[in-house]
């Protein structure tokens, strides 16, 4: 008893002393006592009194700062919205800005050695691999033939389901809900060839997707921390959201190593397979090392469709003239008969649509900001210093509303800016970073552009989804992506045509 009591007082000693010496050196560190003007609204987040969200008051600081850029002391956090600076720091002088280990800490539970927490040999031995797959015709075609499933099966019944409920009363649904539990299904049958069933008409509670939800809430709270010191203590007493998390990711991975088993058990993974585990796995061996890789593509795949359709059926809402003109080019490529499903060739005409979802997203891009930690001391285009270990952040949602970038219609709803000869007509990467750019920029892209694509022309061809309420401040939820705190309530009508 003795030995157990000596032991107990031993640890808890040393857990005091560590994490004395962690709060000590996050001190030095991250001067956190820095009175300017900008940590001072920081710490005691009086910004809270003009801005509803933190993303629009660092757009309001970014829009006054000469260079469009602005550094947060209490978080080393150097805060860009200058394309010069993108530019330098995802292409020019890409190697000194990995992810970096405080990064990978914080998503490494879930995400392991995935590729979107990883970076040097493990990183580009998993982007060719990636690059390989994704940019073959075969696993194309395959992730359109899910797509086209999903919306005959699932998405068009549910909606007409929901407007045959109006007879008597507006049924008003959550269009976020709906489009997140639609993105699950396909994105997990396109990564592990396993439908959850998340759209069937009673909206059940899939496990795989509420532990899924949690662990990107949690892991998003991480980077929120005014001290990884915090959650990490937590992580080693297993307490409050670091128990909630560890349990949370267990049922992910619990779930998804379950199907790697039965597949090696089966024989039936191998590069014939239409899914990315069939074909991942005629490469890799270690299938903790597999489970990483494809839960990363299932968490790329699913929040970013979900949160871009959210944003693009509200901005519709409020622009109507919008919505007809691509009810009128649908038309004209497609037909008039609403049950035509548009093929590849004519989704690729679909210009004012394709311009209208890259606009939609230039206002609420589904990833907000992202971080990378200087590996040596260095100068940006705009003569910013960053010293070596400083995160520095480029921020797609302040550049997207920036007028020194924009012009002075930055805020406006307008897919014309993209359009020139009556084609779609693409703009930097570093001007519009949504999808990154230089050696980073998102493989997935061109899928993902026809899986909203698709859903978008379907639902307006068939449906008016009216939002509830679409001039509302919007309240965004903490997560690795951009979600409308509280969902998107909706009122679906089947269209009537003349």
């Amino acid at each position: 008893m003795d030995l157990q009591a000596s032991f107990c007082f031993f640890f808890f000693t040393f857990t005091l002393v560590f994490s004395f010496f962690s709060l000590s050196l996050f001190i030095v560190r991250y001067n956190p006592c820095c009175n300017c003007d900008v940590c001072s609204a920081f710490i005691t987040r009086s910004w809270t009194s003009e801005f509803t969200n933190l993303s629009d008051w660092y757009t309001h600081l970014l829009r006054k700062s000469p260079t469009g850029t602005i550094h947060v002391h209490v978080l080393n956090n150097i805060i860009t919205a200058n394309p010069d600076n993108v530019e330098y720091m995802i292409k020019t002088n890409f190697d000194n800005y990995p992810k970096g280990k405080a990064f990978s800490t914080i998503l490494g539970d879930l995400l392991g050695r995935g590729i979107f927490n990883v970076d040097g040999h493990c990183w580009r031995f998993q982007r060719k691999l990636a690059s390989l797959e994704l940019g073959s015709l075969s696993i194309r075609s395959h992730a359109l033939n899910i797509v086209t499933d999903e919306i005959q099966s699932r998405l068009i019944p549910f909606f007409t389901t929901v407007e045959d409920q109006n007879d008597t009363q507006d049924v008003v649904l959550d269009l976020q809900d709906v489009f997140r539990r639609f993105s699950f299904d396909s994105i997990c049958k396109f990564s592990f060839g396993l439908d959850p069933g998340s759209l069937k008409p009673n909206l059940p509670v899939s496990e795989l997707e509420s532990a899924f939800d949690l662990s990107s809430k949690l892991c998003a709270e991480r980077g929120l921390a005014p001290s990884p010191v915090v959650w990490k203590i937590k992580r080693l007493f297993n307490i409050g959201s670091e128990k909630e998390l560890k349990k949370s990711i267990n049922v992910v991975k619990r779930m998804a190593g379950r199907v790697i088993k039965e597949r090696r058990e089966n024989g039936s993974g191998s590069v014939t397979g239409n899914d990315l585990l069939s074909r991942f796995m005629g490469s890799i061996s270690d299938d903790d090392y597999l489970r990483d890789i494809v839960i990363s593509f299932l968490l790329a795949g699913r929040d970013t469709v979900a949160s871009a359709l959210t944003t693009f059926f509200l901005l519709l809402s409020k622009n109507p003239k919008v919505l007809e003109k691509i009810r009128e080019e649908s038309d004209r490529v497609i037909g008039s008969n609403r049950d035509t499903f548009p093929s590849f060739k004519e989704l690729q005409d679909l210009h004012y649509l394709h311009a209208a979802l890259h606009e939609s997203m230039r206002l609420y891009p589904p990833v907000q900001f992202d971080s990378k930690f200087a590996k040596y001391d260095d100068v940006l285009p705009d003569g910013t210093f960053v010293k070596r270990g400083s995160r520095v952040t480029y921020h797609p949602y302040a550049m997207g509303r920036m007028e020194r970038i924009w012009g002075p219609d930055a805020m406006e709803f307008k897919p014309e800016r993209w359009i020139r000869d009556g084609e779609f007509t693409q703009v930097s990467a570093y001007k519009y970073p949504v999808y990154q750019g230089g050696v980073r920029v998102c493989l997935g892209k061109e899928m993902s552009l026809v899986e909203m694509k698709s859903v978008a022309l379907v639902l307006v061809r068939r449906f008016d989804v009216r939002v509830v309420d679409p001039d509302r401040i919007l309240r965004f939820a903490q997560g690795l992506t951009a979600s409308v705190s509280g969902g998107l309530p909706a009122v679906v009508r089947r269209r009537e045509v003349l």
